[in-house]
């Protein structure tokens, strides 16, 4: 079974977060959709932003007075600093906030649905089948990103997907479920409708820790 990818515009979705309403013998396991909060430091690096805004406007503080200016003048020299940092971060933060409001992940006892895009919305249909593999990025507070490796040939755009896609995967692209909450307990129930699916048992989670990020990924493998 192929992956569908279906151009359709949630204004006029005859089910949420679906492209068409679910047959009689599918039924609906777990919908949900991006913390905003999440999404924008995990995907969005609004906290490293703002690190690098407040690291800027120290600089510029400092700098007028080694050079013996009183600190009126030195806080003079941020003034175009902060209406940029303001203006950037706030973009940064409504995009993020756009991006959970009309980002829909929807798993069922037979696909994984992905409604992405904010002003053209775009859905992907991915088969349980066709599914390889789940990683688990735990984020903290209970949230975290499952990533699906697929099976096959079939490919998707990573600029189609973004930011439900796992980052630096550019030729074989890894769709996401980016910054849910209860992220392992949606991974149990994607687990479990898997092996419903295709009858066979998934593997035992192995659970790893990522020195350089400091995070827990947890993977497991479906086949």
């Amino acid at each position: 079974m192929p992956i569908d990818n279906l151009g359709h515009e949630h204004e006029f979705e005859p089910q949420y977060g679906l492209p068409e309403r679910l047959p009689r013998d599918e039924y609906l396991v777990w919908q949900g959709s991006p913390d905003v909060n999440t999404l924008a430091v995990t995907a969005f690096h609004i906290r490293k932003l703002t690190l690098y805004f407040l690291a800027l406007v120290a600089v510029c503080v400092w700098l007028p007075l080694q050079r013996g200016a009183d600190i009126m003048t030195a806080l003079d020299a941020v003034k175009w600093v902060l209406p940029l940092a303001a203006l950037t971060l706030a973009t940064i933060w409504a995009l993020a906030f756009m991006t959970a409001r009309t980002t829909v992940y929807t798993i069922t006892n037979k696909r994984v649905v992905l409604r992405v895009g904010i002003v053209l919305t775009v859905t992907f249909n991915l088969p349980l089948k066709q599914i390889a593999s789940a990683d688990i990025r735990d984020l903290g507070d209970r949230f975290g990103d499952i990533t699906l490796a697929l099976k096959g040939s079939d490919r998707i755009a990573w600029i189609h997907l973004w930011p439900s896609v796992r980052a630096w995967r550019i030729r074989k692209t890894e769709p996401t479920l980016r910054a849910i909450p209860d992220a392992n307990a949606v991974a149990a129930k994607l687990r479990d409708a898997w092996t419903h699916t295709t009858g066979l048992p998934a593997n035992a989670a192995v659970e790893t820790v990522d020195k350089q990020r400091g995070v827990t990924n947890l993977q497991v493998n479906l086949t």
